[in-house]
């Protein structure tokens, strides 16, 4: 399925599917770190099946004999034939790959072997010392799975002549060794799986087959909302809400650990799947049954990135590529330019890695790295921890890159000792690393490598900063946000505007809060979330914001009751480190509770605020503010009612707390007056860098690592009493508003719909720029007067247990409702007006979108939408692609895509097309009332990738666009209409 000498021969490929996965991907997973001196990996071939039984050895035992009750027992029933059969095939693929002669083996320095692996350097090829590192672990990748089938030898030419080939837009594969979820996404792969496994079943298949024959891992952490605040009993609060909200979402996802193979689920109050997958999950180098290969993973959440950090290659996919992933289909991706970024200096004293990666961010989004890796290296990469690092690799898809990568060197095998990773372990992945060239020894002379182009920071050139009011890459320097808010309030409405009249610029709102007079005016803060695995996965900015927060205290500064503070740490670890540096109980005192261990406020789960504040910001049109340590603060995600909203650092988050305002100059201007009368500035309550560090050094140990991952498996009380089914088929539940089977396969036969254009199709919504998922994906909470909460009122669910759209991501139906229901979407239609409605153009009316759609799809007529530059920028989100698919949406025609969006819009059988360069909707002078036909030619075999098509309208305008079809396989995924058909036609034909 991969680009060949003929188009011919390519759709051939493209129309072949082989469920058999490589030795990276096909065996049972079982334990990472087991007591054998030759294995670190997960999983177990049948070679060693019987002695794991006999031994009790469980499937996710990192480094210790403890085991997932609810998980293991009926998968080890169900795994010794696949074993089998999946070890004949390795024999046979084996045999089969042209470059088994490069097989080596890895010698243990006090004799025997480690194991052996495919070497790069016995390729013999100088091109391969100039890749950059990330481009080794897609050629390593390409040669260990050669099967002269699903890779060729010409797959691995291309990559080795990266130099000249990334140029050309070349289509190579990859097969990642894992997959990882959250429950938002999770929720609706699973539904996806159980659903292909009716239609198999209908169309007579194996409904067996479907599997995941890949290591997959779902870890729930997006559920948990910040209901409960500043109280010490806020986390089993959150939790038990948390339960009473999503329990048949639970259930569904426990009944799916069961019933598929190979899935395990992480459960609630564990922490944050990023940073459970920095310090647990990763691997760095698997050891599967003696064959030694680089770690990689795809995850449906684009901050999957963060792995980069500890040099395992990682970034985030739709939701319906990791599921054909997880079925044994191998990823097809162009292959990418890699940008080397340089660093040298070391950040300056009370400099964060929080100010780092907002000006990496700022930078790289100038530079243009969409669709591109960066590669980190340089003399101030020692500088830099392993958590600085993975702060700056969890925020690529905010600069855009589709990896931000951070190749192997001592920090990293330190981080890895820190973790609890054994010594042993980290033995055999510095051996493996060095011996295979993808190890960075700073110690030694390093030869050039080549870059697709080059970028270079100083460290010490990096200031305290914030970013916002309304996007990650507006960074503001921490010394210029008094004027920046000042111009933001002046400026007319956008992403640095709110058109806030002169007049009315200082107003106060006075309102009473529990019987205290209290005042709000624009910037006042009134939530402040330290949040985000971006930030708390990093022990020297939560460090940091303890002891803001106790300097504070003993100084007598105070945050005003009536802001809404947080804590949500990405695991347990945090906890463990701020009790041992006695900084919690000051982060108590400033309203700093832990809330819950999960992504909280950053994904838009920050609970309500207290009704008189709600009411002073809606009835005064307060421009409120909040401030988090998240990654993302685009309009509308974090709370309804915080126009303004700005990512700092955990340090700055308390600070500003403090301060109850963004309106304010910290170099100039007191946070408070303290217990003696006097000022309080920023400076005073500041640590300096020997603070941190020393703080760091004595209260984060490795044994709070071992003991926090020792018991992730063994659950809660309340998961732990979920009662599930044990069928392999699911029970759906008509009356469900949570799980609901999806149409996707209704009336699906085995015949494939083949290519079509779109005729006479009207325009749905016409948009400018930077249209996010946040924008189009149903997100956050359910407004009360949506098509969602009709469909959910209708069904008897009362208005408080509406829950959010991403806990509902398990039926269509809510979500089909939610597409393009953000209260803050700008739709050209309706001249100016902003919310979730559009024009319905053959009557004129003003509907919500949904309904306008549900109009259109009844009358028969298609539709499309227009819009600007990066359209679905921002969180890889599969409802994204799939709500407009169901609201009957055939084309999207913009400027420009954001990657993974692009990819889901084609995995769903929607068209891309992008204007041509210099050209938009405006220049074209098309307004979204014409109707739209788009010349496609009816047979697949016509249409190549990123060819020209002709769009014309009923008003005789005609335009050039690009269909953005990037790839053979990909027009193969739209004949079928869709990967999933795709997936179950080629699975029943095997």
């Amino acid at each position: 399925m991969y680009i060949t000498s003929s188009s011919a021969s390519s759709l051939l490929r493209a129309t072949r599917s082989k469920l058999s996965s490589s030795s990276s991907s096909i065996s049972r997973t079982f334990s990472h770190h087991p007591s054998s001196s030759s294995s670190t990996s997960r999983t177990l071939s049948s070679s060693t099946a019987a002695r794991s039984f006999c031994s009790s050895v469980p499937r996710w035992s990192h480094r210790f004999d403890w085991r997932s009750p609810f998980i293991l027992r009926p998968q080890i029933r169900a795994v010794a034939p696949v074993i089998e059969r999946f070890h004949r095939k390795i024999a046979t693929m084996a045999s089969e790959n042209p470059f088994k002669g490069n097989l080596t083996s890895l010698p243990k320095p006090g004799g025997g072997e480690f194991g052996k692996f495919y070497s790069l350097p016995s390729l013999n090829d100088p091109r391969i010392n100039r890749l950059p590192y990330s481009i080794r672990i897609l050629l390593e990748s390409a040669i260990r799975n050669c099967d002269s089938f699903q890779v060729t030898k010409e797959d691995v030419e291309k990559i080795i002549d990266w130099e000249n080939s990334y140029t050309k837009q070349v289509e190579i594969p990859f097969k990642p060794a894992r997959v990882l979820l959250q429950d938002f996404t999770g929720v609706p792969a699973v539904v996806d799986l159980a659903c292909m496994r009716d239609a198999m079943n209908k169309l007579g298949g194996d409904s067996n087959k479907i599997n995941p024959l890949v290591p997959v891992d779902l870890v729930v952490d997006h559920s948990v909302q910040v209901d409960v605040a500043r109280s010490e009993n806020a986390v089993q609060a959150n939790m038990e809400l948390e339960f009473q909200r999503n329990k048949e979402r639970f259930a569904f996802l426990k009944w799916g650990s069961t019933a598929f193979r190979n899935m395990l689920v992480v459960p609630p109050g564990s922490g944050i799947v990023h940073q459970v997958n920095l310090e647990y999950l990763g691997r760095v180098v698997f050891n599967n049954e003696g064959l030694l290969y680089p770690d990689s993973v795809v995850g449906t959440d684009s901050h999957t990135t963060m792995i980069d950090g500890l040099g395992v290659a990682g970034w985030g996919v739709g939701g319906i590529e990791a599921e054909a992933a997880m079925l044994g289909q191998p990823m097809s991706m162009v292959l990418p330019g890699v940008v080397g970024f340089k660093l040298s200096g070391k950040l300056r004293d009370g400099v964060t890695a929080t100010d780092l990666v907002l000006t990496v961010t700022q930078i790289l989004r100038k530079h243009g790295v969409v669709g591109k890796f960066v590669e980190f290296y340089g003399d101030g990469m020692g500088k830099l921890s392993l958590a600085d690092r993975a702060t700056i690799a969890n925020m690529s898809p905010e600069y855009g890159a589709t990896m931000g990568f951070f190749p192997v060197d001592h920090v990293t095998l330190q981080y890895l000792k820190l973790t609890g990773r054994s010594d042993e372990t980290v033995a055999m992945i510095e051996s493996y690393l060095r011996a295979n060239n993808m190890f960075v020894d700073y110690n030694e002379p390093q030869q050039d490598r080549a870059y697709s182009s080059y970028l270079e920071l100083d460290l010490s050139d990096v200031e305290p900063c914030i970013s916002g009011p309304k996007r990650p890459h507006d960074r503001v320097p921490l010394k210029e946000m008094k004027s920046d808010w000042h111009s933001c309030l002046d400026s007319k409405v956008g992403f640095k505007g709110f058109a806030i009249p002169k007049e009315a610029q200082g107003k106060f709102a006075k309102f009473d809060f529990h019987g205290q007079p209290a005042e709000l005016k624009h910037g006042s803060v009134v939530i402040a979330a330290i949040t985000s695995c971006t930030n708390t996965s990093n022990p020297s900015v939560m460090l940091g914001a303890g002891l803001v927060a106790k300097k504070a205290h003993e100084l007598g500064l105070q945050v005003k009751p009536w802001v809404k503070t947080s804590l949500a740490p990405g695991s347990g670890v945090v906890t463990k480190y701020l009790l041992q540096s006695g900084l919690q109980k000051y982060l108590n005192e400033q309203g700093f509770h832990i809330v819950g261990f999960g992504c909280t406020t950053c994904i838009g789960n920050s609970g309500d605020l207290n009704e008189s504040v709600a009411s002073a910001i809606s009835e005064n049109d307060i421009v409120a503010a909040a401030v988090l340590s998240g990654n993302r603060n685009f309009e509308g995600r974090v709370h309804p009612l915080t126009r303004a909203n700005y990512l700092a650092s955990p340090p700055l988050v308390v600070a500003y707390a403090l301060a109850g305002t963004v309106d304010i100059d910290f170099e100039k201007e007191p946070i408070g007056t303290g217990k003696d009368g006097k000022n309080v500035f920023l400076r005073d309550i500041w640590p300096s860098n020997e603070e941190i560090a020393e703080a760091v050094q004595s209260s984060v140990l490795p044994n709070m690592f071992r003991n926090t991952y020792e018991a992730i498996t063994k659950g809660n009380p309340m998961w732990n009493q979920l009662q599930v089914p044990t069928d392999k088929l699911y029970s759906w539940d008509s009356n469900s508003t949570y799980i609901h089977e999806p149409p996707y396969f209704k009336n699906m036969t085995m015949d494939p719909p083949g290519a079509h254009g779109v005729k006479d199709a009207y325009c749905l919504l016409n948009f400018g720029d930077s249209i996010t998922t946040d924008h189009i994906s149903p997100a956050g909470s359910i407004h009360k007067d949506s098509p969602a909460a009709k469909y959910l009122l209708e069904r008897g669910v009362d208005r408080k247990d509406f829950n959010s759209y991403g806990s509902r991501r398990g039926n269509d139906e809510v979500m089909a409702r939610g597409t393009f229901a953000n209260i803050r979407l700008v739709n050209k239609l309706l001249n100016g007006e902003v919310g979730a409605k559009t024009v319905h153009i053959p009557t004129g009316e003003k509907l919500y979108v949904f309904d306008a759609a549900m109009r259109y799809k009844s009358a028969g007529q298609a539709t499309i939408v227009l819009a600007g530059a990066e359209y679905g920028s921002g969180s890889s989100r599969d409802w994204a692609a799939k709500g407009p698919m169901l609201l009957g949406v055939k084309a999207v025609i913009a400027k420009s895509f954001e990657r993974i969006h692009r990819s889901n819009l084609v995995g769903m059988g929607i068209i891309p097309l992008c204007f041509k360069s210099g050209e938009d909707a405006d220049t074209l002078g098309l307004t979204g009332h014409e109707r739209y036909t788009i010349d496609l030619p009816s047979k697949i075999s016509e249409i190549r990738p990123g060819q020209d098509v002709t769009v014309t309208t009923d008003n005789g305008k005609s335009f050039t666009c690009t269909v953005r079809f990037d790839t053979e396989v990909e027009l193969e995924y739209f004949n079928h209409g869709g990967i999933l058909p795709y997936v179950i036609r080629n699975l029943i034909k095997q």
